[in-house]
């Protein structure tokens, strides 16, 4: 397993990108990408401020989120990740970032923080031999990852055919490897403006790679936090780019499932001034107003922390749908939730606890973290809120188990555990079709175990001040320091137990002998017998 810095000298380049753009000269592919602006009503640009020069916009600072949306056709892509695509069905990687922000736009989903992969293979009785995590150790850092069969854990896709079929998790703070695979493997020698891209990940709340092989392209998107953004985009003249600024409306008779957009659009190259537009989209993601929520670890921690949930608001977001609330966890291999203490009904009432709807296959409860390979565990809880009527805040408690760790040196180990995500998961109307959102993002592990007309209302964590969304935990382990004298104290207890032993042994074999040759004398014919 690769522990070494970017670059890793053990992570050769597969191919000569200058070589790889020269080839695109003669493909008759055209990359696409879409701009997009969202900002609040008190923060718009005016259009007259907008300057349109050819291939780029320009204009005033704005206060706003950004979201980068990239389509590639299959041959667009590097010959190594072509290789790896071409042999999968499906693969998706989604990157949180671990910080708590709230969104004005349509981008209300969230995922617990860290690096998700969800993957179908394309021969289904031949999985990744481990290509896969080759590419991905390469891309984003010293991974944990070995194979598709020994890292990842599978999905239940038999249920809903929207599932992948096998999920990875790693804990992953920022994307500053995946930010220098791209300037030193993608980047074309020269081409400052894919560098500055490239560099800009290291703000962004949020990365998502799609691809599936039906629609045989690529999708790569990344979103901004809201805040003063520079106004000026510069388009390729051999790829198609469309800018949107764009902010929230409510257009006549918008229904609750739906949002409503009003702005301007422009597509570089072909429009000389800003077109106005107002529309609205059915959304599967949106965010329940007025809740939020925080997680814990109750003290003492011991080696069965309970997670607690603090929830501001026990209010369904929808009237007169089925709403229920839920929890998703992805939790490293060292910290695991046992199915069968969340089997008992009397036990999950004591805790606001309704149900364990879905938890990963298989979990060792025994096994210690360090003889493992599979990335960890997946849960989804089915949270049981008080009475409607008292609307105030309130605390659910999932009790968690961690497993043996290795030795370390201060006989403590630190262990990072991702707040999970919360959410309301309502029934939509039949015949809603969530495919028409322009925005919308798909495959977050949570989605693929409800049905396919389900809305997910997220309730946005709350943290701290300086807090981030990783619990650390401290657990206590082997000394390293202690243990060599614990060793040579064990080893010459037993050699002093052994040499009592041995000596005891030949005390009893010397005297054995000596009482053979000088025993006490018996009667014979010239002893007297003593009378009595």
């Amino acid at each position: 397993m690769e522990t070494c810095k970017y670059p890793c000298a053990s992570s050769p380049r597969t191919f000569d990108i200058t070589e790889h753009y020269k080839i695109h000269k003669y493909i008759p592919y055209t990359m696409r990408q879409r701009i997009t602006f969202f900002h609040k009503n008190e923060n718009g640009v005016e259009p007259r401020a907008l300057k349109i020069a050819g291939r780029s916009l320009s204009g005033p600072d704005i206060v706003a989120e950004r979201e980068d949306r990239i389509t590639l056709a299959l041959e667009e892509l590097p010959i190594e990740l072509q290789h790896v695509l071409r042999e999968s069905q499906e693969l998706y990687i989604r990157w949180q970032k671990p910080v708590a922000y709230t969104t004005i736009g349509p981008w209300s989903s969230k995922i617990p923080p860290g690096l998700h992969v969800f993957y179908t293979p394309g021969n289904s009785e031949k999985p990744d031999g481990g290509r896969l995590c080759r590419l991905f150790r390469t891309a984003f850092g010293p991974l944990d990852c070995s194979s598709t069969s020994g890292s990842f854990t599978k999905l239940p896709n038999d249920r809903f055919s929207h599932s992948t079929a096998y999920q990875f998790y790693h804990i992953l703070n920022d994307l500053s490897h995946f930010s220098s695979y791209l300037e030193q493997y993608v980047c074309v020698s020269g081409n400052s403006e894919c560098k500055a891209r490239a560099q800009r990940l290291l703000d962004a709340n949020s990365v998502d790679f799609s691809y599936d092989a039906i629609s045989h392209v690529v999708k790569v998107s990344a979103l901004w936090p809201h805040e003063r953004q520079p106004l000026f985009v510069e388009s390729h003249p051999d790829h198609r780019a469309e800018v949107g600024i764009m902010t929230p409306d409510t257009p006549p008779h918008l229904d609750q499932h739906e949002i409503g957009v009003t702005g301007l659009l422009t597509v570089l190259g072909e429009d000389s001034k800003p077109s106005p537009t107002l529309f609205s989209f059915p959304s599967r993601h949106k965010t329940t107003p007025r809740s939020s929520f925080s997680s814990s670890f109750l003290r003492p921690w011991g080696l069965h922390p309970t997670m607690q949930l603090r929830i501001s608001s026990s209010k369904p977001p929808m009237e007169g749908a089925s709403c229920a609330l839920h929890t998703y966890l992805t939790l490293p291999r060292t910290i695991f939730a046992d199915k069968y203490q969340l089997g008992d009904e009397l036990f999950l009432s004591s805790k606001n606890l309704s149900s364990l709807r879905y938890i990963s296959q298989p979990v060792d409860l025994e096994a210690p973290s360090y003889t493992m390979n599979i990335w960890g565990s997946s849960v989804l809880l089915e949270l049981q809120p008080p009475d409607v009527k008292d609307n105030q805040p309130w605390t659910a408690e999932i009790p968690l188990h961690l497993r043996y760790l290795a030795p370390a040196d201060k006989g403590y180990r630190n262990v990072s555990v991702p707040w999970p995500a919360v959410f309301w998961a309502c029934n939509a109307e039949d015949g809603m079709k969530f495919s028409n959102n322009p925005f919308d993002r798909v495959n977050l592990g949570y989605d693929g175990l409800f049905g396919p007309r389900t809305m997910f209302w997220h309730v946005d964590p709350k943290t701290s001040e300086g807090e981030n969304l990783y619990h650390e935990i401290q657990v206590p382990v082997l000394d390293l320091g202690l243990s060599n004298r614990i060793s040579s104290g064990t080893a010459t207890i037993v050699m002093m137990g052994l040499a009592f032993v041995v000596w005891k042994l030949v005390s009893v074999c010397l005297g054995m002998g000596n009482n053979n040759g000088h025993g006490s004398p018996k009667s014979g014919p010239g002893r007297k017998r003593k009378r009595f």
